[in-house]
Formats: structure tokens, C-alpha cells, sequence
């Protein structure tokens, strides 16, 4: 996200405050300068995160554990962990408006009785349909249980949308039901090909199996496809033609000689088709992810799904999904639609006739179940990766759905820096170990792609603020107060002032030159009340104090104003202030009603 230019951003340091009489303004520019930034930042970090939730006897998520109880192996090499943090679910929290409406001259206004503090928006829950793979039937059984769900568990402070995988439906985060429900309604399946009911495939081969057949040369997985093809009508005339040239030259039936090419022609169809599906199916879940990044609060996607394949070509795909939901705090979990599976030997009743060699229906069915296998595989791993939770062999869709639908209480986050990376795009196996388990049970993730690039820092510190403005969490490392105040200036319209009042005198400083350095980056924003973000700008302010003037500053320092244009309504007010001497950074939260 690029935040839009700022329309006023002023700097503040008063001349009584730093003792500067009017003949030396020239150094007090010289000593505090300020310029406006793009407020950009990185898709990728050198640090891998591994989210990990742990979890008792009873399935409660604990949140006692510290760094040192854990042991993390990549490749079954230990590493150390550089980074550890504790990500808890809470309830969202409420803000009383505690901004001054001014005159043109700055002068406060009375202002009428506020109302009572309400939770803001600061759960926010995707519901991802995956209407390319999804039968009618199940998703009819899951779209009913997830409106079961969006009535009996919706709390305050919450958002749902309502996405598909084939772009067809679609809803933006929104806390009304009416809209919800209608969402879901529309929802149908949407295969890439479209299938008559009335009229039965052809060849009835998985994307799995026709990937076996082209790309690894299984001859069972082609003998399987051959003997399927032979009950299509379009093998009759094949089947003729290949037992009359037998009679004819005295010799026993052979078609296979005949159909190996057609069938060849219909699998690599299935393997084009199936390609772009699984891969069209990622890139709408790393494009949900990159927009959840940019929602304050808790984030998580539920995903509702018979499963699909992947082949190695998606792989990286897959790791940039689970890469940035582990960056962004999005919490993947999924539900296998296909409820408690099973096979039905030689297929359901609808499954065309034709495969009647035992040997042939064996292998089949096999590769059914392989494919059965493969397909959920998928879920697993976006739910095992990102501290989410997996719900499967089970029809019970309501329980399951609220299951996945709350957040774990507690993720730990451990971060590492792999040592000498190749930077090949090799996969590296991770282990995380408890050292002492207790009985303790453990969720991980499982491995990550190398990327072929290294990350610098300074990608990572934009990746930081990006990360704390988006965030509810509040950070108090800094000597940071916020204030907001506002103008009208028309009936439906204000100037928005968010106010950063920074202890300047009390930061950390690096010398150089005879001044006291450091670099301060402040961003201030408003999110709406479904927390869509609204308008927000950033400043880079240099301090190159001198000692005396630095002795000088008293305790009000300076003041960085931040002037928005917009519209009447309720808001969420955004603030962070981080600075380069100590790398550390506040995040603060505000409230604002403009009449």
C-alpha cells in the first residue's frame, strides 16, 4: 500500500522552547529539518518466522513459554533465535473520543455530549470459498454452516467478507449480516470448464494423475486412463476400427496403438487446466493476504475447500502466501468440504461403466486416493504454517467452522537468520523442539523456500513501521503523546489534525560531527469504523541538535502536525513514531467523531 501525499504536514519547535532568539532561526532550521517520504515497503525479509502454537492436554493454547524452552532446527542444523514475541488474541478495544473541535484560529469549540466508548474494529476474518473446486453439494452444506456461524458468532467489534476463488463473489469487510448472508447466496461453483450434469466426462482423470502420466511417466497412472477412456462413446468407433484390422490380418485385438494419442490429448488438457487452477487459487489467496495486511487488529482467512494439487512449479507461489501471512499476522486456517471422505471402489454409482478389469479398478482406485491425499495436503500446510487450525474427516461443518474461525489465544513467533544461504530456492525442513514438553502438544511450521535475494535492512525497518501502523497493538518505547483536534470546514467535511507531541530532549542520540543525531520517522492515518484505512501520511524529521540546544529543550519538545482533509464520520486514529539512533519505535491509538 502507498499512503497518498500528505496535504499538510507541519513541523512545530517553538523559539521559547529551545531558547533560540529570532537573529539565530537560521540554525534552529539547521538543527531540526523535516521531509516528506512515500510510505513504502518490501514483500520479502531475511529472517524466517515460524509460528508455533503449543498446546495442553485439553487443547487450550498457552502463552507461558519463554525463548528458551524452544530449540528450532533447520536442515537438522540448531539455530539460534534471534526474534521471539507472543501474539495474543484479545478482545478489540474501546476509545473514547477525546478530540477538540477548534475555530479557524485554532481556538476550542464546545462540543456536544459524546457518546459511550465502542469496541472499534479489530477482528477481521475473510471467508474464502473455493468455488473452482468446490461439488454443489458441498458447498451447499458449507455455505449453510458458515451463515450458522456468522449468526451465532459474530461479536462486536468484528468484520467478515466473503471472497471466492474464482472472483465471482465477492463482499468487503463488513458487521452487517443481512449483507453477509446475501454474499454467501450467490455463491455457486465455478469450474474452469463448465459441466452438464447429464453428460459425463470422457475421462475421468484427476489433475493429480494426468501431472503422474505427463510429468513422471506412470505407466499405472496411463493404464488406469486407457481402461477409463474405453467407456467414453467416443472410443466405440476406436474400438471397431482396431477389432476389425485384428480380424482381418488374423491377429488378437489390440486398441491400445488407437486410443494413446487421443488419451494423451485429453490428460494434457486436464494438466493445462489443473495448472492454472491450483495456480489462479494461490494468487487469489496471496492477493486476500496483502489485503488483510492493511487491516489494524487480529487477521484471519478461512478457507473452504475440497483441497487441489500441487505441482513443484507452485511451490514457490505456496511459500510467498505463507511468507506473507506470517509477516502480516494472517492466521490461515481451513476446512476440507469433503467432510468424512471415503472411497467407493470402483466409484459411485454415477462414475461411467467400463473399468471392469479388478486389476485396472485397483489402480484406480488407488490413484483416487492419492489424489484424495495430495489434495488435502494443501490445507495442512497453509494451517500448520500460519498457526491456524485444519478441520477434516468430519461433517460436523457448523463446529468445524467455528473451530477454524477463532484464533488460537496464543502464537509464539520464533525468527532465525539461516547461515549460508545459497540463495538456490532450495526447501529447508524445520524442526521445532520443546525441551521440556510435558506432554505438551505442538503446531509448526514445517519448512520454507530460500529466496534468491538477500533483504536490506533498510527494506526491513519500512516492513516494521508498515507493520506496527496496521496493527492495534500499542508500543510505548518512545516519549510520544497523541492529541487530535478538528476544524469543519463544510457541512460534511473537516481538517483533521493529528498532533504527535515527541519528549525530543529524552531521545536517544547519536554524536556526530558536534550534534546530536537521529532520524524520526512519524506516520499518522485514520482507519474508518469497519478499520478500512482512509488517508494517512508519513515524515521523516532530522534532529541535529546542538548540545547546548538539546540542554535547552524542556519537556513539551516538539510537535509534529499532521493535517487531514476528511469526511464527517467515525474514525480510528493511527500514530507511530519510530527513530533510527535506537531502533525503536511508540504506536499509539485515538478516536475521533467528526459531526
Amino acid at each position: 500500500m502507498r499512503f497518498r501525499a500528505p496535504l499538510r504536514l507541519i513541523l512545530i519547535v517553538s523559539a521559547c522552547a529551545v531558547m533560540i532568539c529570532p537573529a539565530q532561526q537560521t540554525q534552529t532550521t539547521a538543527e531540526v529539518t523535516q521531509r516528506d517520504t512515500p510510505f513504502t515497503f518490501s514483500t520479502g525479509v531475511n529472517l524466517v518466522l515460524v509460528p508455533v502454537v503449543v498446546r495442553d492436554r485439553e487443547g487450550r493454547a498457552i502463552g507461558t513459554l519463554k525463548k528458551e524452552d524452544f530449540q528450532l532446527f533447520d536442515k537438522g542444523k540448531l539455530q539460534e533465535i534471534s526474534k521471539f514475541s507472543i501474539e495474543k488474541a484479545e478482545a478489540p478495544p474501546t476509545l473514547a473520543d477525546t478530540s477538540i473541535e477548534t475555530d479557524a484560529n485554532g481556538n476550542p469549540q464546545a462540543k456536544p455530549a459524546g457518546t459511550a466508548a465502542q469496541p472499534i474494529a479489530g477482528h477481521f476474518i475473510i471467508w474464502l470459498f473455493d468455488d473452482m473446486h468446490l461439488s454443489f453439494g458441498d458447498l451447499a452444506q458449507t455455505r449453510e454452516a458458515a451463515k450458522r456461524v456468522l449468526k451465532e458468532s459474530f461479536a462486536p467489534g468484528t468484520r467478515a467478507a466473503v471472497y471466492t476463488t474464482s472472483g465471482h463473489t465477492s463482499l468487503d469487510f463488513t458487521d452487517d449480516r443481512d449483507k453477509l448472508d446475501a454474499a454467501l447466496d450467490q455463491i455457486k461453483p465455478w469450474p474452469t470448464i463448465p459441466t452438464d450434469a447429464a453428460v459425463k466426462p470422457c475421462l475421468d482423470v484427476s489433475y493429480f494423475q494426468a501431472d503422474r502420466i505427463i510429468n513422471a511417466n506412470d505407466q499405472q497412472a496411463l493404464v488406469a486412463a486407457q481402461a477409463d477412456y474405453l467407456s467414453c462413446p467416443d472410443a466405440v468407433g476406436i474400438t471397431a476400427e482396431a477389432n476389425a484390422v485384428a480380424r482381418q490380418n488374423g491377429q488378437t485385438p489390440n486398441v491400445q496403438p488407437y486410443i494413446a494419442e487421443p488419451v494423451r490429448m485429453l490428460v494434457l488438457k486436464e494438466v493445462e487446466i489443473g495448472f492454472q487452477d491450483t495456480r489462479n487459487t494461490l494468487l487469489i489467496l496471496k492477493g486476500l493476504v496483502r489485503r488483510m495486511s492493511a487491516m489494524p487488529g487480529t487477521r484471519a482467512i478461512v478457507m473452504v475447500s475440497p483441497g487441489f494439487y500441487l505441482v513443484s512449479d507452485h511451490r514457490i507461489d505456496e511459500m510467498d502466501v505463507i511468507n506473507a501471512a506470517i509477516r502480516n499476522n494472517v492466521v490461515i486456517s481451513s476446512l476440507d468440504a469433503r467432510g468424512l471422505y471415503s472411497l467407493t471402489p470402483g466409484g459411485n454409482a454415477d462414475t461411467p461403466a467400463g473399468v471392469i478389469d479388478p486389476n485396472t479398478t485397483n489402480i484406480k482406485t488407488n490413484y483416487e486416493r492419492q489424489t484424495a491425499l495430495a489434495n488435502m495436503d494443501v490445507l495442512e500446510e497453509f494451517a500448520e504454517d500460519t498457526g491456524g487450525a485444519f478441520f477434516h474427516d468430519n461433517n460436523d461443518f457448523a463446529a468445524g467452522l467455528k473451530l477454524v474461525a477463532t484464533q488460537p489465544e496464543y502464537i509464539y513467533v520464533l525468527g532465525f537468520a539461516p547461515q549460508n544461504l545459497k540463495l538456490d530456492g532450495s526447501y529447508h525442513k524445520l524442526k521445532i523442539v520443546l525441551k521440556n514438553d510435558a506432554g505438551l502438544q505442538m503446531q509448526a511450521r514445517r519448512g520454507y523456500f530460500e529466496r534468491n535475494h538477500l533483504q536490506d535492512p533498510a527494506e526491513e525497518a519500512k516492513e516494521e513501521l508498515k507493520e506496527a501502523f496496521f496493527s492495534r497493538d500499542e508500543i510505548r518505547e518512545l516519549p510520544v503523546e497523541l492529541k487530535t483536534q478538528f476544524f469543519k470546514t463544510g457541512d460534511l467535511k473537516a481538517t483533521l489534525s493529528i498532533l504527535a507531541r515527541i519528549d525530543a530532549k529524552h531521545l536517544r542520540y547519536k554524536k556526530a560531527d558536534g550534534r546530536n543525531d537521529n532520524t524520526l520517522t512519524v506516520v499518522g492515518g485514520v482507519f474508518d469504523r469497519d478499520g478500512k484505512y482512509v488517508v494517512g501520511t508519513q515524515k521523516v524529521v532530522d534532529l541535529k541538535f546542538r548540545d547546548q540546544t538539546l540542554d535547552a529543550l524542556p519537556e513539551a519538545g516538539i510537535t509534529v502536525k499532521t493535517n487531514l482533509d476528511v469526511a464527517s464520520g467515525s474514525y480510528i486514529v493511527r500514530l507511530v513514531v519510530r527513530d533510527s539512533a535506537g531502533n525503536v519505535m511508540s504506536a499509539l491509538n485515538g478516536s475521533v467523531v467528526i459531526p
